[in-house]
């Protein structure tokens, strides 16, 4: 929460100089002790954050290798000669418990090219692939075993800091 009061901060401020960065300190230093004494937060959540956000890089960078490469894939099987492109709809159960994850799963699959999370219900996914070569392997997919790992890390739920 400190974090994101500094850099309201400096965006409302327009502009980046040591005297803004200073008060911008102070100011979320002071609005953060107000959020813990009246607003029911506490330091363990800033913490547990900051420990959390360490990890989301490397979700990034798997992210867009893998947006890449489904790219890739997309650009080949539309310029191959394959007569028939099989779009199909796969579903599959995932052992996510905690929303956040589950969501994190969801929007991966998204992203991607060629794969569109249609609906998510109780842990079961239904996914709308381009092509049926796309749907291989999705449930065992690198993005789920990024967030149930983002999910064991965190021990307890992520709505805790949201």
């Amino acid at each position: 929460m400190f974090l994101l009061y500094f850099v309201l901060w400096v965006i409302f401020n327009g502009q980046v100089t040591g005297e803004i960065c200073v008060f911008g300190v102070a100011v979320a230093a002071l609005l953060l002790a107000f959020s813990c004494k009246f607003l029911d937060y506490s330091m363990k959540k800033e913490l547990k954050f900051y420990g959390k956000l360490s990890r989301l890089p490397r979700y990034g960078l798997v992210l867009v290798r893998e947006v890449v490469r489904a790219n890739l894939g997309t650009v080949r099987l539309i310029l191959s000669q394959k007569e028939e492109i099989q779009p199909v709809l796969v579903s599959f159960r995932s052992a996510l418990k905690g929303p956040v994850a589950r969501t994190f799963l969801a929007n991966a699959i998204t992203l991607t090219p060629g794969t569109i999370t249609v609906s998510l219900e109780n842990g079961e996914y239904t996914v709308h692939c381009l092509d049926e070569d796309f749907a291989e392997g999705m449930e065992c997919s690198i993005f789920v075993e990024l967030a149930r790992e983002l999910e064991q890390k965190q021990g307890t739920a992520a709505s805790e800091i949201v």
